[in-house]
């Protein structure tokens, strides 16, 4: 019996594979198939030799030992060690079916939320959580049968695919598409599916690709910052001219939200909060799949709004941070953990948060709500299905929600349209809580530099709001304050109490129906990881955006005029810094037009000529 399962990206630990870290330079072999994935993994156990790596491909891409691991017959890692690829391919090898994650590293790169896109080397995808190295748990499929000719009575291997790019429905689909032919013809077929992979066009943000593997075309959308959010199922591209006709995937990355979240339908409003102010969170589910799948969609639930917390799809008591969530001596840390083992009940008592699975039901079964119950309740042996938490909600139940998604059900509406239902409800919650921090502002005495707010998130205007009524916007200075000479401005500090004051006039109240403790919610967000992180990131594009309109002032402004009276040491120090924001502009890091661009060189050129010659050779050495 088969199954696959997949997970998202989450902290970041190390580099994937021996040689290198990055893709392949264009043109080299496996280019183009190291776009999409980094290589494809057989693990196989056997009896005396127990987990072991039997194939690697391509085969030139080399793992290190520390990623393979060492055979748990030989030396079991010992808790607190990191797990490897060919150990957690089996944890559950005594079951007849084993999809799960495998956490195995991933290069440099840009790491977002489970439902967006890992950039890697600016490649341009959806914004930041966190730079540097990240870990991805690649799908893996395994296959446990009977077959009497095994000295142990069964067949037991996974087929795991290792790839920088959390597209978890995309690989499912692969996966489903390639591992039983894979189990059936072994490896010819495996290097032909390589070799058609390696064939596929770069998944560039914004296209839409059609992918042929194994008879089947799949067409997927990449994901973009441009996109909107869709209030609907995505609409399907034409593809008359197709044969076969395509199979159209609705996303390459975001998992069907209605089917993971059936079982806690009733407090999804809850969880948001939970997940909105970075609280720690234990989800013990019936296996691996459904782990990663609630953990991934919990971190999903808060778009547009990044995740800036650590997550775990599937955590065990190997991984390297063991110690540091078990213990009592601190506070949780802001996670959201995935496991099946039992035993972190106990380990974990102590967490204030922990949502227990039980196992699914069958699609078309009406989903039985799982209870709230006080933590005191939480048994070590046997824990009933049920979320156990002494959290009180600072909003209202919205229960039209769950009725309008109770009578889907009823009516057999697809999941599709469910999905969409209940994550533009999520949507909306979100918009309506962050629209009054940011947006175009006004403070009097002039237009607020940088234009409109809503450039730093287009995403947000439901409904037009009084301009003057955005708080972040108003902390930008006067563009008239912007002068060619001088230093920008600096922006205007963040101040709480000023925020909450603006909620009268420009609250949530005005694009959400749902009534409560909206100011309270509020001050508990801004001391979360979250309000900490979406913070810094505005706060950095407001800083490049004044940095960009000061260097239009510049350019803008009369040079022949400025340089009459100034020093040669003044006029260099214009253009050493002419020049580093050139680089910076050039490399995308601020927002400048090209006329811009070409301004600035050409200024550079005219200040530099007018130098003597011995400061033009070291100012532009030959």
């Amino acid at each position: 019996m088969d199954q696959v399962s997949g997970a998202g990206p989450h902290r970041a630990r190390g580099c994937l594979g021996a040689p290198s870290c990055g893709a392949r330079a264009p043109g080299a072999p496996w280019a183009r198939f190291s776009a999409w994935l980094e290589c494809v993994c057989v693990v196989t156990f056997d009896l005396e030799l127990g987990q072991a790596l039997e194939l690697v491909y391509p085969s030139d891409f080399q793992l290190t030992d520390k990623e393979v691991g060492p055979s748990p017959l030989r030396s079991r890692p010992h808790p607190g060690s990191r797990p490897s690829l060919a150990f957690l391919c089996f944890r559950k090898a005594a079951s007849a079916t084993c999809p799960f994650p495998t956490p195995t590293q991933a290069a440099s790169g840009i790491l977002s939320s489970a439902s967006a896109f890992v950039s890697v080397e600016g490649r341009g995808a959806p914004g930041t959580r966190m730079t540097g190295t990240v870990t991805v748990g690649p799908p893996c499929l395994c296959r446990q049968v009977k077959d009497s000719s095994v000295k142990r009575g069964y067949f037991q291997k996974s087929l795991v695919l290792v790839s920088r790019l959390p597209f978890v429905r995309l690989f499912q689909a692969l996966l489903s598409l390639v591992a039983p032919e894979y189990f059936d013809k072994l490896a010819p077929c495996l290097e032909a599916v390589c070799n058609e992979i390696d064939q596929w066009p770069a998944p560039v943000p914004g296209q839409t690709l059609n992918l042929p593997v194994m008879g089947v075309v799949l067409q997927v959308h990449i994901p973009s910052s441009a996109d909107k959010p869709e209030s609907g199922p995505p609409k399907q591209c034409s593809h008359k001219n197709l044969l076969p006709a395509p199979v159209v995937l609705t996303s390459v990355h975001e998992l069907d939200l209605f089917r993971c979240f059936r079982p806690v339908l009733a407090h999804v409003q809850l969880l948001w909060e939970l997940m909105l102010l970075g609280e720690p969170l234990l989800v013990l589910a019936p296996s691996p799949a459904v782990s990663s799948e609630m953990v991934l969609a919990l971190t999903s639930c808060l778009q547009p709004l990044k995740f800036c917390c650590d997550y775990r799809p599937y955590f065990t008591v190997h991984d390297s941070e063991f110690k540091e969530f078990t213990t009592r001596t601190q506070a949780p840390p802001s996670v959201v953990l995935g496991v099946t083992n039992p035993f972190f009940i106990k380990t974990l008592q102590h967490w204030p948060h922990v949502l227990r699975i039980g196992e699914p039901k069958m699609p078309g079964d009406l989903p039985k709500q799982i209870k709230l119950k006080k933590p005191s309740r939480l048994k070590i042996l046997d824990t009933k299905p049920g979320l156990y938490t002494a959290y009180t909600t600072y909003l209202h139940r919205d229960k039209a929600l769950l009725r309008r998604l109770l009578k889907g059900l009823q009516r057999k509406r697809p999941s599709d349209v469910q999905t969409a239902v209940l994550r533009q409800h999520l949507l909306e919650l979100t918009q309506s809580f962050i629209i009054p921090l940011v947006g175009p502002g006004r403070r009097g005495g002039g237009r607020r530099a940088g234009g409109a707010g809503s450039r730093l998130w287009p995403r947000l205007r439901l409904t037009p709001l009084p301009p003057q009524e955005h708080y972040m916007a108003s902390l930008m200075p006067l563009q008239k304050s912007i002068t060619p000479w001088k230093t920008p401005p600096q922006i205007h500090p963040f101040r709480q109490d000023d925020f909450l004051r603006s909620l009268e006039r420009s609250g949530p109240q005005l694009t959400c129906l749902l009534k409560g403790d909206w100011l309270g919610l509020y001050r508990r967000f801004f001391k979360s990881p979250h309000f900490d992180g979406w913070y810094r990131q505005r706060h950095k594009e407001m800083a490049q955006k004044l940095e960009a309109l000061h260097l239009e002032a510049i350019c803008e402004a009369n040079l022949e005029i400025w340089m009459q009276d100034k020093s040669e040491v003044e006029v260099v120090d214009l253009v050493l810094k002419l020049r580093e924001r050139l680089v910076r502009a050039q490399g995308h890091q601020l927002p400048v037009k090209e006329a811009t661009l070409k301004r600035a060189r050409l200024y550079i050129e005219t200040v530099v000529g007018s130098l003597p010659k011995d400061l033009q050779v070291v100012l532009c050495p030959p």
